[in-house]
């Protein structure tokens, strides 16, 4: 095996690392306001804590990796495209996912509570799922450009496949943006109900 095929070989396995972590934590960030109890939520909110720390870790692995093989390397380029969505996780997503954490960790002697209508609107926060699930997708746009398939820059295929990720990323922002307004809702939904009528003066 020459140094070509171990450069594409170490290329795809980095690439690779990148959409199986990215794509797990979108999945997990998803899934993570239908928790049944604080417990359940802690725990999701940790393991995508953990996801996202790992991902960071393999984002670092990049460089490291390709400065040890001789030749040119694709995997730079490849993790590029999801880096610019991984750096919103790094400084907005994951503040908020500590919140979140926090916040079902204050059951912690009443774990199997229900979550709270406020506490799960905020687990379901596009800032939380949408720059989870978009570097996911992005990270799946550097397969091809780790494999040698795409070239960057100036690739036919590489603006059809960033068009489709744009319309993708827009479809899963709406998403996100109308689940979080209705658990939102839901969350006013008791102090509306509970506040006290004021009576109209008819004269």
């Amino acid at each position: 095996m020459n140094a070509v095929d171990v450069n594409i070989v170490a290329d795809l396995i980095l690439a690779g690392a990148l959409v199986v972590v990215w794509l797990l934590a979108g999945l997990l960030a998803d899934a993570l306001p239908s928790a049944r109890s604080a417990l359940e939520l802690r725990r999701r909110a940790g393991l995508l804590s953990a996801l996202v720390a790992g991902g960071a870790a393999v984002f670092v692995a990049v460089p490291v990796v390709t400065a040890l093989l001789p030749g040119e390397s694709a995997a730079p380029a490849a993790a590029l495209v999801p880096a610019v969505p991984a750096m919103v996780v790094l400084t907005a997503s994951l503040r908020r996912l500590t919140r979140v954490r926090r916040g079902a960790g204050a059951f912690a002697t009443a774990p199997q509570t229900p979550v709270p209508p406020a506490l799960r609107a905020a687990a379901a926060h596009p800032l939380i799922l949408v720059p989870l699930q978009v570097t996911g997708l992005a990270a799946l746009l550097g397969l091809p450009i780790a494999g040698g398939v795409v070239e960057v820059p100036g690739a036919d295929l590489a603006g059809i496949a960033i068009t489709v990720v744009g319309v993708a990323v827009l479809a899963i922002g709406v998403r996100a943006g109308l689940r979080h307004s209705r658990l939102s809702l839901q969350a006013l939904a008791p102090i509306t109900r509970g506040r006290p009528r004021v009576p109209v003066d008819s004269r």
